[in-house]
């Protein structure tokens, strides 16, 4: 779709999108803003006034669920017709529909490509049925590399072909292998300006964790192809989008469905060298499928962000096996080794899960003996609890809810003071920081180990003399920083030099 913003339909129906959860939500919500947009809907974030309501719900954890219960009742309030999509809603279906009358609709994934029509229903008063959910897994060929061939609604990936027609509406164009990345139409429509936006690399996972249910109702691995990635990312840059944040479940896999294991290696200088980007950043590498080749492209390939977002989840092999997972204390840190080897100060982040079934004082111990040799730069951790059709949800052995507690207050506390030294190593260092906001003369970024919104940031403050002058800088602006103090894991730096200024910003 087009960034330009044509007139306001003639029939004035206004929606809004609430986004709940994580960046994939993001794209998820952004992919639809792009559908309705193109059928003539006003398309806002803010719920007020607002014909409809769509929440894109989060469905992971019960914390998540209670969120997005809150939002669509707080939605319900504002006098608007509220419809209920995202993961919760294709997890539960009829079952959340019964349980939450106050929305009119509650939406599947397999919904999406008829947005338009299912808004357009409840507006005009139409009962809209829920769907019954199944497990999302079954709807795609067992072997990765068939899943091409088959038809199915997944979200993000963009799969109705439609450009830029008269007004910004949409009209057919035929794409084949030969058509150049920016004659490709993109689904989507950006609802923020900031510098930084995700690009869903691909749905689903294969894998089988104990603990997690996002494979049953987000489906098999489904990688998107380079092509349409590419083009995403040269639209992106054109709406002044300067860091591409890579996302999906499971990044490491990417490529094994389309038959190249090292689609990723090939596709991360290839997204780095689209102009107007100056930071790729990939996110959620599984530990078991970070290969060599795919570590060495994300420590030395310019323009990629040295940052490894590992998943880790616990350290102790006994209770990793238990959760269906691979890995121990010592392999993972060689793998955090073979990564600093190339790139010394590469950031690295991981979360825990404390109170798994069977979880013994040893396999904490364990755990403890890596988080303090890792040297991450975040950490985040999670108390176990059952959730709804996983198998950790039946296993044996299960942990007192008062040791859990004791356990996750204990480790959050270890993994705070851990993440501040790890901070701390970094004073006198020289860092890219990007620009993410400046607010009432407060400039904030983030430099190539922090990720947007979960591994704290780098506010810039006036140089003594020289350098970069603070008050001239812009959202998008790359800038070559000394870090001079610490708070936490957030850094405080001076900036010394432009690197690459935010195009169309007036000096």
């Amino acid at each position: 779709m087009v960034s330009a913003t044509p007139p306001a339909p003639a029939d004035g129906r206004r929606v809004a999108l609430l986004t709940l959860g994580c960046a994939r939500n993001e794209v998820d919500s952004e992919e639809l803003a792009a559908r309705l947009h193109s059928d003539g809907w006003q398309v806002t974030t803010d719920g007020e006034g607002a014909d409809v309501v769509v929440v894109n719900t989060c469905g992971f954890v019960e914390k998540a669920k209670q969120d997005s219960i809150q939002t669509l009742l707080a939605a319900a309030e504002t006098g608007a017709k509220v419809v209920a999509a995202g993961c919760m809603a294709e997890r539960y279906g009829r079952e959340l529909a019964e349980s939450l009358p106050e929305a009119q609709a509650v939406l599947s994934f397999d919904d999406y490509p008829d947005i338009s029509d299912r808004l357009g229903a409840v507006l005009a008063g139409t009962a809209v049925d829920a769907h019954t959910p199944r497990d999302r897994r079954d709807l795609l060929p067992l072997t990765p590399v068939r899943r091409a061939e088959a038809v199915v609604s997944v979200p993000g990936h963009g799969t109705r072909a439609a450009a830029a027609g008269p007004g910004g509406r949409s009209a057919p164009v035929e794409v084949d292998e030969h058509t150049p990345a920016h004659l490709r139409p993109v689904l989507r429509r950006r609802l923020d300006t900031g510098p930084v936006a995700s690009l869903k690399l691909a749905s689903g996972c294969d894998r089988r964790c104990a603990f997690c249910a996002i494979p049953a109702f987000r489906g098999a691995f489904v990688s998107r192809p380079p092509e349409a990635l590419l083009a995403e990312a040269e639209w992106l840059a054109r709406t002044g989008v300067r860091e591409l944040v890579l996302v999906s479940e499971n990044s490491s896999s990417y490529g094994k469905d389309l038959g190249d294991p090292r689609a990723l290696e090939k596709l991360l200088p290839q997204l780095a060298a689209v102009d107007g980007i100056v930071r790729v950043r990939a996110s959620y590498l599984q530990p078991a499928e970070t290969r060599p080749g795919l570590v060495e492209a994300i420590a030395t390939t310019p323009g990629v962000a040295p940052y490894f977002d590992l998943s880790f989840q616990h350290s102790s092999e006994t209770v990793l096996r238990r959760m269906r997972r691979f890995g121990s204390t010592d392999r993972f840190l060689e793998l955090l080794s073979s990564i600093r080897a190339l790139a010394p100060e590469a950031g690295a982040r991981s979360n825990f899960i404390v109170g798994f079934p069977g979880e013994t004082r040893a396999d904490v111990a364990e755990l403890v003996r890596f988080l303090e040799e890792a040297r991450l730069d975040a950490i985040g951790v999670f108390d176990y609890s059952d959730e709804d059709g996983t198998e950790a949800a039946g296993l044996p052995g299960k942990v007192t809810a008062a040791t859990v507690k004791r356990r996750y207050d204990r480790l959050s506390a270890l993994a705070d003071e851990l993440c501040a030294q790890r901070a701390e190593q970094r004073l006198g260092s020289t860092l890219q920081v990007l620009v993410d906001s400046v607010d009432e003369g407060v400039v904030e970024g983030r430099a190539a180990h922090q990720a947007p919104e979960v591994d704290g940031s780098t506010t810039l403050v006036a140089p003594p003399e020289g350098g970069v002058d603070l008050t001239a800088l812009r959202p998008g602006d790359l800038v070559q920083c000394t870090v001079t103090a610490t708070e936490g894991v957030d850094l405080i730096a001076v900036p010394d030099a432009m690197i690459s200024a935010a195009p169309g910003v007036a000096r």
